[in-house]
């Protein structure tokens, strides 16, 4: 599968996100934005990077920054993830995977020595053009706002 680079578009979709409204790449025309994929809600890693943004939310939204968190879990669980750390930003319930294939970050991973299908975490800046301004793929869950910043 091919990931998205630096210099692409972003292509259009339409998915629910935690509370069933939907959410589209159109929604964010005109915005600076962080497209952020996480493998698992309520998992540490996952956990960890999103409550990293949630706590520089305020920082990234001066530097003009909007956030969507995305990943393959069901609207309940996404919402349920959201209350329960009370993150300020839409997390998108992409269960057809539409965002994620469109992406390129459903890929084959390794833990363990044991192979297997998920998502990669991976974050895509984008400008108020809908072009892919930079890609994160080495993630820091604990610091990733710093990255985004830096």
């Amino acid at each position: 599968m091919k990931t998205l680079k630096v210099g692409d578009k972003v292509p259009n979709f339409e998915v629910k996100d935690q509370d069933g409204n939907i959410i589209s790449a159109s929604d964010y025309n005109g915005k600076k934005w962080i497209l952020f994929f996480y493998p698992k809600a309520n998992t540490p890693g996952c956990t960890a990077q999103a409550c990293n943004l949630r706590d520089n939310y305020k920082r990234l939204q001066n530097e003009g920054f909007e956030i969507l968190g995305v990943s393959a879990d069901t609207e309940k669980r996404q919402k349920n993830f959201k209350d329960k750390y009370k993150f300020p930003f839409p997390l998108l319930a992409d269960e057809n995977k539409e965002v994620i294939n469109a992406f390129g970050v459903w890929d084959l991973k390794k833990f363990m020595g044991r192979e297997y299908e998920g998502i990669h975490r991976k974050s895509f800046l984008i400008d108020e053009t809908g072009t892919i301004t930079r890609v994160i793929d080495s993630v820091k869950t604990k610091d990733h706002a710093a990255q985004i910043l830096d």
